[in-house]
C-alpha cells in the first residue's frame, strides 16, 4: 500500500494538500494519508480524507524523529526533529521495512507538502 505523508501549516487549506498530492503523480494510488498526531486532528487533514475516501493516521513525535528523510528543511528540523515532515509521515505510516517513493512536494502555494512511501513486502 502506498502512503501519502503531509506536512502543513496552519493556514494551509485542502487545496493546499490536494496539490501537494497532485504533484506526486500518484493520487490514485494511495491508501492511507498520515501526518503528525496533533496535525492530524485538525478540521483541514479531516476534510482532505473525507474528500479522498481514505483512512488517516496520526504519527506520534517519536516515530517522526526516528525517520531518515531524503531532504532536509530547516524548518521542519526546528518545529518537528525531522528533516520532512512529509517523508517521516509517510515511511512512519508505511512501518517497517518502508521505502520513500516520491521525495517531498510542495504545492504551489507553499503552504503544504507531501511525499509517498511505501513497504517492501519481499
Amino acid at each position: 500500500m502506498i502512503v501519502a505523508g503531509f506536512g502543513f501549516r496552519g493556514a494551509a487549506d485542502v487545496a493546499s494538500l490536494r496539490d501537494a498530492l497532485d504533484r506526486t503523480g500518484h493520487t490514485r494510488q494511495v491508501g492511507l494519508i498520515a501526518t503528525a498526531k496533533d496535525k492530524a486532528e485538525t478540521p483541514t487533514f479531516q476534510r482532505l480524507a473525507v474528500d479522498l475516501g481514505l483512512p488517516a493516521r496520526g504519527v506520534d513525535s517519536a516515530d517522526l524523529a526516528a525517520q531518515l528523510t531524503q531532504t532536509v528543511s530547516a524548518a521542519s528540523l526546528a518545529a518537528r526533529g525531522t528533516g520532512s515532515m512529509a517523508e517521516a509521515a509517510a515511511l512512519a505510516a508505511a512501518g517497517p521495512g518502508a521505502r520513500l517513493i516520491v521525495a517531498r512536494q510542495i504545492s504551489a502555494d507553499g503552504m503544504a507538502t507531501c511525499a509517498l512511501a511505501e513497504r517492501n513486502e519481499r
